[in-house]
């Protein structure tokens, strides 16, 4: 029987079965992309000129509650990596827990919060819990397919970032020891940005560790070195793009300037993982976001993960691609070039909104009450994502009067008997100044969670009403909660005409032939879209987003159905599918 190939460290250089193979990575994240284009889209790694492909895994999905995992359909992690392997692609995992990724809570899950007392990435024993029963279920999954069982891993990642984050160094060793405990055996690397406490309080004597920069790959380089003299370079991380934040310009870099770049890294003659290579989306309620390290603003990504990557969001090569295609060929023999058929796009279709339900209409349906003394916060009701209605009945003196909230997190819609007063968001000071009319008045605070932080000292980010709120000086008691995560709506019972305020809104569309679209809503304010019950994220007419992705495997031909959850009354006419983009 043939031996099974190993991957170690010689030198300078990385070795597979003895021969030297230098790395040529790019991040594509199975959980961003709907399984039924796993295979184009790596494909087209390949065709770019690279030999593997990274993924992050993201626990939250994994683990969606204690103790219940979930390795089916598009989280089939196994089935993703077989598929590279049969490409012809090697693989790299980076299995967390923690990944950053601006994915929701970096990939924890929210129930951690649940525990008052929780704290991540560290060596509180609950949170040491989780992560072993978590890599209990997981690590089995790739076990056989590390390359020194003939499969395509050739190295897994300890911890992520850990540098930017703690001080814990017990607790990345901890990691480290229970992945070989479970019977990791291929090469173990961490990844840090190349400063001196990145790489003092990430790294482990024994591990071997790469850096991760945009730019200026000599001198983050050489910063490595300092900390690592012997070993292959390696960029874990090469920034070709960046992410959006909801408000700001959208991010791109020229392709030239991060062709150039990647040249620079490849002329040192280290290894590398373009990140990314293909952002994807943050489908559904996974974006994560930000708090500015200075001021603590708040900063919510989009949906979209575009990157401005050499894949676009909708899998399309740019000019990056064909870029660092040509940069790649200076150091490697790369076939002619070979590309899957482009995917079919949708016909321009219109959606016609031709139903409605009222929020207020579909609580008992969406939602189980929950009563207390005091608002509480989303974990500790059990919910995770979506919305969360606070409900309070007050006799007050009519008039102008400041409601204020100890914190909100992460944006509340304030209605006062139903009729929407204004908005509260994290960053606004949690002061808004009502009119209450005279008599019993009923006060609803619809409060949206945007996005957990997924970067920084701010992690831990529970969402809801957290603490007081206020009328003037008195604070307000005995709070009614409807948790609405918007998992389900299949039982909206929808009515045909238009409702003001927060309401669904449903259309159907005829296909003749599913294809690749994006889904625009010209008029509308803010809210989430369906389509055939997938959830495909937030819209906002703020921007930069002006356009959900809808990839062709979530249309059927013949009927579809589209709802949208307006949160500010319909302001808009037709939904419009169509491709945006010229080819």
């Amino acid at each position: 029987m043939q031996n099974s190939p190993s991957f170690t460290i010689s030198g300078d250089r990385f070795l597979l079965d003895g021969a030297p193979l230098r790395v040529l990575s790019g991040a594509l994240h199975y959980f961003r992309v709907v399984p039924g284009q796993w295979r184009d889209r790596l494909l087209k790694l390949r065709a770019m000129g690279l030999n593997t492909v990274e993924t992050y895994v993201a626990w939250n999905l994994h683990e969606p509650r204690p103790g219940e995992f979930r390795f089916d359909g598009g989280l089939d992690l196994a089935v993703f990596v077989r598929l590279a392997q049969e490409l012809g692609l090697y693989v790299i995992v980076r299995p967390g827990p923690y990944i950053c990724a601006e994915w929701e809570f970096g990939g924890l899950p929210a129930w951690l919060l649940a525990d008052p007392a929780m704290e991540v990435r560290c060596c509180y024993p609950p949170y040491l819990d989780a992560v072993r029963r978590f890599y209990a279920a997981l690590l089995p999954q790739l076990l056989p397919l590390q390359v020194g069982h003939g499969g395509p891993i050739l190295a897994m990642q300890v911890e992520n970032e850990y540098g930017s984050y703690g001080s814990d160094s017990r607790y990345v060793e901890w990691v480290r020891a229970l992945m070989v405990e479970l019977g990791v055996e291929t090469l173990l690397f961490t990844s840090d940005g190349a400063t001196d406490h990145m790489l003092t309080h990430g790294t482990l004597p024994a591990v071997y560790r790469t850096a991760n920069f945009g730019s200026r790959a000599a001198g983050e380089f050489a910063k490595l070195r300092e900390y690592q003299p012997d070993g292959p370079l390696m960029c874990m991380e090469f920034w070709n793009g960046w992410f959006d934040h909801w408000g700001e310009p959208h991010h791109t870099r020229d392709a030239a300037d991060a062709a150039q770049a990647l040249d620079e890294i490849l002329a040192s003659g280290a290894s590398v993982n373009v990140y990314m290579f293909h952002g994807g989306t943050n489908f559904g309620f996974m974006n994560g976001a930000n708090t500015d390290l200075d001021t603590r603003a708040y900063q919510p990504t989009v949906n979209s993960y575009d990157y401005d990557a050499p894949l676009s969001e909708a899998g399309e090569p740019t000019a990056k691609f064909y870029a660092f295609r040509e940069v790649i060929a200076k150091y490697v023999d790369l076939p002619p070039l070979s590309l899957p058929a482009p995917a079919p796009i949708l016909a321009p279709t219109a959606a016609r909104f031709a139903g409605s339900a009222a929020l207020a209409d579909a609580l008992p349906v969406l939602a189980t009450a929950h009563r207390d003394i005091v608002p509480r916060a989303m974990e500790s009701l059990g919910q995770d994502y979506g919305f969360l209605l606070y409900r309070t009945t007050v006799e007050h003196p009519p008039g102008k009067v400041t409601l204020s909230v100890e914190c909100v997190h992460d944006r509340a819609q304030v209605f006062v008997n139903g009729v929407e007063a204004g908005v509260l968001a994290r960053d606004g000071g949690g002061k808004l100044e009502i009119d209450l009319p005279a008599g019993p008045v009923t006060l609803d605070l619809l409060v949206e969670n945007m996005g957990r932080v997924n970067y920084g000292p701010d992690l831990q980010d529970r969402k809801g009403l957290l603490g007081w709120v206020r009328l003037g000086i008195n604070k307000l008691y005995h709070w009614t909660m409807f948790p609405l995560p918007l998992a389900d709506l299949s039982r909206l019972e929808f009515g045909a005409a238009a409702t003001a305020g927060p309401a669904f809104h449903r259309a159907v569309f005829d296909v003749a032939a599913p294809g690749d679209s994006f889904l625009s809503l010209p008029g509308w304010s803010k809210g989430v879209a369906w389509v055939n019950g997938f959830n495909l994220g937030r819209y906002w007419e703020r921007g930069p987003q002006q356009a959900l992705y809808v990839p062709a495997p979530l249309l059927r031909q013949g009927e579809n159905e589209l709802i949208v959850f307006e949160l500010h009354g319909v302001r808009g006419g037709d939904a419009v599918l169509g491709w945006p983009l010229a080819r």
